[in-house]
């Protein structure tokens, strides 16, 4: 796969390649965000069972994610992705991109465990390509779905995921803290399933 265009950052003629754990493994990805909506997750239960809604709102004042935020940044082959696989795009020599997938081998399904475009490579193909090389990936290992976490403030990723075919199938309301319900930073499951998907 390669993408090759002329744009504000001249002309692009990147291939997609595949990353090895020996020189990749600890690479940081400064994965960060700046957001005015979120989704508002609400869980209510009564004698019945319970209901969850989801409704888009906005914050008061713009949210920023930022890399510092974390203690642990995300990185491409972290050791509890033990089978982990990472590809991405170089630019000179430098990663602009990059995509890693571990397979759950107890439920056949694979897992988008990194996703990343550096800012100024943004809407310019290359998460659409990256997310293609998963698709495929999920088709010809047989996985029965392709899936990702993702954060209920994250609107941007959100609308990305669900126009690449994904769709909500959970939610983790304390994933991160106690308080992230309160916080409106809710780790969402999406998942793409390929016996749904055109082909």
């Amino acid at each position: 796969m390669r993408i090759w265009r002329t744009n504000a950052l001249g002309s692009i003629d990147m291939e997609l390649v595949f990353l090895p754990k020996e020189q990749w493994k600890g690479q940081i990805l400064p994965i960060g965000y700046t957001t005015e909506q979120y989704y508002d997750v609400a869980v209510q239960q009564s004698a019945k069972g319970f209901t969850v809604s989801m409704e888009l709102r906005s914050f008061h004042e713009p949210l920023t994610i930022s890399p510092e935020k974390y203690d642990f940044p995300d990185s491409l082959y972290q050791d509890h992705w033990e089978e982990a696989k990472a590809y991405g795009f170089l630019d000179k020599g430098k990663l602009v991109a990059a995509i890693e997938l571990c397979p759950e081998n107890w439920s056949n399904r694979l897992r988008v465990t990194e996703l990343w475009v550096d800012q100024p490579y943004q809407k310019q193909g290359f998460g659409k390509q990256l997310m293609n090389l998963a698709k495929e990936t999920a088709r010809k290992e047989g996985n029965r779905v392709l899936m990702l976490e993702t954060q209920s403030c994250n609107v941007n990723a959100i609308g990305f995921y669900l126009h690449e075919g994904f769709t909500l199938i959970g939610f983790d309301a304390c994933c991160y803290s106690n308080q992230d319900l309160e916080r409106k930073e809710v780790r969402l499951e999406l998942g793409w399933f390929p016996d749904r998907a055109d082909h």
